[in-house]
């Protein structure tokens, strides 16, 4: 009862104070009380105060954008634009889009900027992002036309549009837009409005920008540009696509027309200047004999990204990349692919090919990532995954080797069956005892597969990752004969190890990145780590020797330069799907992939037929004019003679420095050589061959010499190397028993 009580006390008081405060508030009113005509403009000013009021919440809920500025705004939605020049500094292609926003306002023509506000927003200087009265202008004209014949937009609110929001024609964008142009106009100086305005836009053609159209469309830079250029330039901005000299020049030079007498019209060029620009029409450059090595470009721009992530570039937008590619050589590398498939394809059946070529350290000089981009821009080369065949058992030598074996190790090559599994070789004979050098050159089958039985299956997965080889590879019965799947770029960073003396080699393609002031950002030489010794250069010495004689006596004579040490091995898979040729000299390092795209069998195509043809026609220009050097393994001497000489570059002398006691100290640590050296029954003499990699020409007095240096104490400071212990010691042990 007592809380009943309260409860109606309460609002029974409550209702007295609203009905005497309202009776006051009435009385007070009273003495402003307006009638009559003015009655009528007080509360319509009163309603539309008030309803406006809640549109403009409604307006700011609905149409503001979220932006921070404590986010990178300004480049929300950029894209990267990257510029690639080959190793001698030339232009070779872009990637991303064309963009470069590195020329200031002030080094900008004054009619490429007249140009721009004539016809897109005259009044830019003079209003605050929305220009109310061009808007009411536009909505006039646009009604007496019964359609859309000009714009209401603002240069701000275009650049609004550019930044932030997507070309949809809808009234949230517009609402959109206009809000975003005063906030810019807050932010940002008119200038610098305008400049980003100038480099933001998108101008036909990939180009982003007055500085990238001018490039594209004139072929120099904003800088240089004329009268005539500026307006075609200037009229790109309403419709790229449709006025884009590169589509349609005379389209181009209408607007362009039009971009001038807007000039006259708004008093920036003089009747004379109108004239002297329509006399002398712009020109635009041809781009149809520019050569853009596309596959190459590709794998350069996925690096250069991944450089930006891990270098913490990510806010430069415009770049400049030298990389390390030839463009003789890649010229070189596409054109013969191509013409091998066009002349020789037929034949075998086989439509598609790869190449990659690349400096013993890795530095990529050509890709061919099929006989034409236009035709197909996948990339064989580097996404293309196939089965190397026999091109993959160095790997398998290479672990062999590693176990303790040497290349005159002698192995049965014997029929094996692993499972229901029996390897045949390629004349489904066997050949019985030979040694492990003989068993490489002619790619026989069942060797290799013993010495996996040997070695186990790991060492072989491990060899081959060890030199570079990131391919996932199953540990299969058939492993040793290159079952697995691999790519060119794989298989040839893998064989650069081989050439580069056991160090490891890693592909790569970029050299240095600059932004467009020339400040370098990054360079290989002072940011990549150096290349680990993963295998010793003795016992990759050992294997190049095997692998030359590949090249010497094996199944890839159709490969031999003659004119330089060089080794390789050919590939082929079941049923002839895939051929191979992998090889290197001491300068370059080349793959070959011959195939079809959707695996179907070639006319009995192997490894040691057309890519070790085409292998040897593109490494026959690739090194035109290089000297001859040795390689680990593969010494030079003067067998290469008559082949240089047949090149016509008789002036290269290959004769072996004579010996002493700096030779003997190199020689002691030389690898297996090329050719085995005569007999002699001279225990001594014959181990000094062997130590000094002497070939069967070199006279027996020197090694004699040789031997007396060394007896005389001369190499006593002489600490040898893990290779060179053993023939160290037999040395030691034959001399003393003298």
């Amino acid at each position: 009862m007592r809380l009943d009580s309260l409860i109606s006390s309460a609002v029974f008081e409550a209702g007295c104070t609203l009905r005497y405060g309202w009776g006051s508030y009435t009385a007070w009113l009273e003495r402003f009380r307006i009638w009559g005509v003015k009655r009528v403009f007080i509360d319509l000013l009163d309603d539309g105060l008030t309803f406006g009021l809640v549109f403009a919440f409604a307006l700011v809920t609905f149409a503001l954008p979220t932006l921070h500025e404590t986010d990178n705004v300004w480049n929300r939605g950029r894209q990267y634009a990257i510029t690639f020049t080959d190793i001698n500094g030339n232009i070779i292609g872009r990637r991303g889009v064309r963009q470069n926003d590195a020329i200031p306002l002030a080094e900008i023509p004054p009619y490429v900027v007249r140009a721009v506000l004539a016809t897109e927003d005259s009044r830019f200087y003079s209003h605050f992002g929305v220009d109310i009265q061009g808007t009411f202008r536009a909505m006039l004209a646009n009604a007496r036309a019964d359609g859309v014949v000009q714009g209401g937009s603002t240069l701000t609110q275009q650049l609004a549009k550019n930044l932030f929001l997507s070309p949809e024609r809808t009234m949230r964008r517009k609402i959109h837009e206009a809000f975003l142009a005063l906030w810019i106009e807050a932010r940002l100086s008119k200038d610098r409005i305008l400049k980003m305005y100038l480099d933001r836009s998108y101008l036909g053609a990939g180009n982003y920008g007055v500085e990238a159209a001018a490039q594209y469309y004139f072929g120099k830079s904003i800088r240089d540009v004329n009268l005539s250029e500026a307006a075609m330039l200037a009229g790109l901005f309403k419709a790229p696509s449709k006025f884009a000299p590169s589509v349609n020049i005379d389209n181009a030079r209408a607007r362009a027309n039009v971009v001038l007498y807007r000039m006259l019209d708004v008093g920036f060029i003089s009747q004379g200047e109108l004239y002297e620009a329509r006399r002398h029409p712009a020109e635009v450059i041809s781009q149809s004999d520019y050569y853009s090595p596309d596959y190459f470009l590709d794998y350069a721009y996925r690096e250069t990204l991944d450089l930006i992530d891990s270098q913490g570039l990510q806010n430069d937008y415009v770049l400049e990349v030298k990389t390390t590619l030839d463009s003789a050589i890649q010229k070189a590398a596409q054109k013969t692919v191509t013409n091998m498939i066009d002349t020789e394809g037929p034949k075998y059946d086989v439509g598609q090919a790869a190449l990659v070529s690349m400096r013993p350290d890795g530095a990529l000089k050509a890709i061919v990532g099929g006989r034409s981009y236009e035709e197909s821009q996948f990339n064989r080369a580097t996404d293309a995954k196939r089965q190397p065949g026999s091109s993959f058992k160095p790997f398998v030598y290479l672990a062999a080797l590693r176990a303790g074996y040497t290349p005159d190790t002698i192995v049965n090559d014997s029929p094996i069956t692993i499972g229901n599994w029996s390897p045949q070789n390629y004349s489904h004979r066997f050949h019985g005892r030979i040694t492990l050098t003989t068993a490489l050159a002619h790619s026989y089958n069942s060797v290799p597969v013993h010495l996996m039985q040997d070695i186990g299956r790991a060492a072989i997965i491990e060899t081959a990752h060890r030199v570079g080889l990131k391919s996932n590879l199953l540990a299969v019965p058939s492993l040793p004969l290159g079952t697995n799947e691999v790519t060119v770029m794989d298989m040839t960073t893998a064989y650069a190890t081989f050439a580069n003396g056991g160090k490891l080699a890693r592909a790569y393609s970029v050299l240095e990145i600059r932004r467009p002031t020339g400040e370098l950002v990054y360079s290989r030489t002072r940011n990549a780590p150096e290349a680990p010794q993963v295998v010793d250069a003795a016992t990759i010495g050992e294997l190049n020797h095997m692998l030359n004689q590949v090249v010497v006596s094996g199944t890839g004579r159709a490969a031999r330069l003659g004119f330089t040490p060089q080794a390789g091995k050919t590939g082929t898979t079941q049923n002839f799907r895939d051929a191979w040729f992998m090889g290197f000299t001491a300068q370059l390092v080349t793959g070959v992939w011959f195939g079809n795209d959707d695996s179907h069998d070639t006319r009995h195509m192997t490894g040691g037929s057309l890519p070790a043809r085409t292998w040897k026609a593109f490494m026959e220009i690739a090194l035109a004019g290089a000297q001859p050097e040795a390689l680990d393994g593969i010494p030079l001497d003067n067998s290469y003679a008559k082949y240089v000489s047949a090149r016509g570059d008789g002036n290269v002398e290959l004769s072996i420095p004579a010996f002493g006691d700096s030779a003997l100290r190199n020689s002691v640590t030389a690898n297996v050589p090329a050719t085995k050296p005569a007999p002699t029954s001279d225990a001594v003499v014959s181990v000094f061959r062997d130590v000094f990699s002497l070939s069967s020409q070199r006279s027996s007095s020197n090694v004699q010499s040789a031997a007396s240096i060394f007896n005389s104490g001369a190499n006593q400071n002489f600490q040898p190397s893990s290779r060179a212990a053993e023939n160290h010691l037999r040395l030691k042990r034959l001399l003393q028993s003298r």
